[in-house]
């Protein structure tokens, strides 16, 4: 059969874009290398004692435009749940979601910031805001671009603009800044400088010290909706089935255990797709939901691109760092509700980081911690995909005896309570998930990695050198963690090209 558009990927940008474009009237087929849709937004069994798991993501949330859009029944996700940072001797910093009682909670460590917290969190809703309008804006192909390509452009800088003179210049200013340097303007007291700082490297082979780790606070701050994860009813696995109900409904197709082996070419023109299985499928239009490396040098091939494009996919710069150790406990963990972080300063996260830097599992991990029940969640930096002096078969025991070690130390007796662990390592993620190097965001978000240079420069806007064939993933402008705004930005890109 024939289909106007294949795309590859039934991960969550690629269900997003693939609902944009059924809605368009267009004859969608989304192909799946996984026995079950989802990508990284998925809850899945992971063996005895790990059923309907949130494997990879404690919480998601689409944008509020996109389940409006394509009319999903997604219910809303919870009232966002205590933000805990676990400190040096048994001391706790408890955040939570309700502005004034975080700072009744923040007044024993410093009254000057318990004044002050109240204005950061409207400040950081408001730079939200306006990330939010920033993804949503198609970026110029610089150097050379047309003047209409510039007018969306010049719409978010007015948004900008309208933030008011000392917002607009905190908002710049803090997206080249390091973490520490960012807190330092707001507040005095380490532990709280802290706590907001580990939200900054989350998920990013960066530590607070790195430059640009206040624009992945605002990032990460934007995509959770704050500090603490807003579980979602039922797991993050029902936005998926939402998703996949939603596109058989509009009369797209979803096929899962469909591994695509290469993008089908010709005369620099996509035409389809080729199976491993060794099915050819034909389609006016291709759409990878893929990781841009992967999509260029793997699925389509270095011989039908040109050689300095070819030059700069390989220059992408992914370096997955996360480990995920699901751990099935006895119910008598001791473990209180809402989202942990094992943060005590912002030297112990710097010292975590430095171990990633060497190609070594860190000591001293920085954790953050969610439960379900009887099971204990814990998303464990660093654990670089790339190690030195090990392999990750032997390192796998190391990461799970040091998260539990390092959770045993904060909750003496969590150790007596573990019955099974599963290690979900970066080298996982590449090969069950698809996720070169591990990376969750198919691309460091760093600074030469955002807006207009992602994925690279002058390629920013969802096309490629190949004609009708579209990138949709997170490695895309509006991408990295689960937003749905890249899935979207592609469809829209797609549908206006077309016309």
């Amino acid at each position: 059969m024939a289909y106007d558009v294949i795309i590859i990927g039934a991960g969550h940008n690629g269900l997003v874009a693939a609902n944009y474009l059924a809605k368009a009237g267009k004859k969608v087929l989304v192909l799946e290398r996984r026995n079950i849709p989802g990508g990284q937004l998925v809850s899945e069994s992971l063996g005895d004692g790990f059923n309907n798991v949130d494997t990879l993501h404690a919480s998601a949330q689409l944008r509020p435009d996109i389940v409006a859009d394509l009319g999903l029944r997604i219910e809303a996700p919870r009232a966002g749940s205590a933000y805990t940072c676990l400190l040096d001797g048994g001391k706790r910093l408890t955040l939570d979601a309700d502005p004034a009682r975080a700072s009744a909670a923040i007044r024993e460590f410093s009254a000057r910031d318990a004044e002050r917290w109240p204005e950061f969190v409207t400040f950081m809703d408001r730079a939200a805001a306006f990330l939010d309008a920033a993804y949503r804006t198609p970026m110029p192909r610089l150097p050379h671009f047309a003047l209409r390509e510039g007018l969306p452009l010049a719409g978010l800088l007015w948004k900008l603009r309208r933030l008011g003179g000392r917002d607009m210049f905190r908002v710049v200013r803090a997206m080249s800044m390091s973490a520490e340097e960012f807190t330092g303007d707001w507040f005095e007291s380490e532990a709280l400088r802290a706590a907001v700082s580990a939200l900054a490297i989350h998920g990013v082979t960066l530590g607070p010290m790195s430059a640009g780790t206040g624009y992945t606070l605002m990032h990460n701050w934007l995509n959770r909706g704050g500090l603490a994860h807003r579980p979602v009813a039922g797991g993050v696995g029902t936005i998926t089935a939402a998703l996949v109900e939603a596109l058989i409904a509009r009369g797209g197709e979803v096929r899962t255990s469909a591994e695509v082996r290469n993008v089908v070419v010709e005369h620099q023109r996509a035409r389809g797709v080729c199976l491993a299985s060794g099915e050819e499928i034909t389609a006016d239009c291709v759409i990878s939901a893929a990781d841009p490396r992967r999509t260029f040098l793997q699925l389509v091939g270095a011989a039908e691109l040109p050689p300095e494009f070819v030059w700069q996919a390989q220059s992408i710069k992914l370096r997955g760092c996360v480990a995920k150790v699901h751990i099935a406990t006895d119910g008598r963990h001791g473990l209180p509700d809402g989202t942990l972080a094992v943060a005590p300063s912002i030297r112990y996260l710097e010292r975590a980081y430095d171990a990633a830097k060497y190609g070594e599992i860190s000591a001293q991990p920085y954790l953050e911690v969610t439960m379900s029940g009887n099971i204990v969640s814990i998303h464990f930096q660093f654990a670089p995909y790339a190690l030195r002096q090990a392999d990750w078969e032997a390192a796998r025991a190391v990461v799970a005896q040091r998260a539990i070690d390092t959770l045993d130390a904060q909750y003496p007796g969590f150790k007596a309570s573990v019955q099974r662990t599963q290690v979900i390592t970066a080298r996982d993620l590449e090969s069950n998930y698809g996720l070169s190097e591990g990376d969750l965001n198919h691309g460091q978000l760093i600074l030469d990695q955002i807006f207009f240079m992602r994925p690279l420069p002058g390629w920013s806007k969802h096309a490629t050198p190949i004609d009708g064939l579209y990138l949709c993933g997170s490695g895309v402008h509006g991408g990295g963690g689960i937003s749905g705004a890249s899935g979207r930005n592609a469809a829209r890109s797609i549908v206006g090209d077309s016309r």
